[in-house]
């Protein structure tokens, strides 16, 4: 049984920071690919970043690239975003995922994952 479950979010002026962690509970981890995606209501999942199996290589989306920063530690089994200069357009829920097969590079696309966690609340006031 996997279980990702994100922590972190919460209420944050623009221009602050905030670190979401997400902890996974998946036997072979370290192997799959991982992405973070967020949501408002009304609005379809968009990808945020991906990280690929081993670390070595990260895509953003254009919005965020440049104040995000996704990573991971394989051996502790985490993955975390950290969310500098946020902006009141970065409001959203943040979903943590894992692909569905092994040797991942964190896709863009919402079809190539399979595990999702519930979501972790950011919301950034001007």
């Amino acid at each position: 049984q996997v279980q990702l479950v994100e922590s972190g979010g919460g209420l944050v002026q623009a221009g602050d920071s905030l670190r979401l962690s997400c902890a996974v509970s998946a036997r072979t981890f370290s192997t799959f690919g991982m992405g973070w995606f967020r949501q408002n209501p009304g609005t379809e999942r968009e990808f945020v970043a991906g990280i690929s199996w081993n670390g070595r290589k990260a895509d953003y989306a254009e919005s965020v690239k440049g104040r995000f920063t996704i990573s991971r530690d394989n051996a502790e089994k985490m993955v975390y975003l950290q969310m500098n200069n946020l902006k009141p357009e970065d409001t959203a829920i943040y979903f943590c995922a894992m692909e569905t097969w092994p040797n991942g590079l964190g896709s863009k696309r919402r079809i190539d994952y399979k595990y999702w966690g519930q979501g972790t609340q950011v919301a950034v006031s001007s």
